[in-house]
């Protein structure tokens, strides 16, 4: 569920501009949602999709941040640094979304990431 109280802290996704279409990245929110964390949705656009989501980490009151653009979603954490993410993933596979998603939740409750074998997680 995305969260619109501003005030509640929350994962933060940087997304190009207000309109976008999220509707593929319901595995993703799915994911976080399993986990019970909040996302946000905020328009961001540094640049580069990891700029990005360094920049929604850093506005996160829980310091993890998503970006995305056409091929990848990438997973930031405000105390690395910003051109060396969590995790970059390829968009396409339900799966690895939804992993993508526990995991981002799983950064903010300091549990053990979901790395299934074989998968795209590093």
């Amino acid at each position: 569920m995305i969260e619109t109280d501003k005030r509640i802290p929350s994962i933060v996704l940087a997304v190009p501009n207000d309109d976008v279409d999220l509707s593929d990245l319901d595995d993703l929110f799915n994911g976080i949602e399993e986990e019970e964390i909040p996302v946000s949705i905020s328009p961001i656009e540094q640049g580069n999709i990891v700029s990005n989501a360094y920049q929604a980490a850093l506005s996160s009151k829980l310091s993890v941040g998503l970006a995305f653009d056409a091929t990848q979603v990438v997973l930031h954490y405000k105390n690395l640094a910003e051109q060396e993410p969590l995790f970059t993933v390829k968009r396409g596979n339900p799966t690895i979304m939804r992993m993508m998603g526990t995991n981002a939740a799983r950064l903010v409750k300091g549990t053990p990431f979901k790395l299934g074998e074989g998968s795209e997680f590093k």
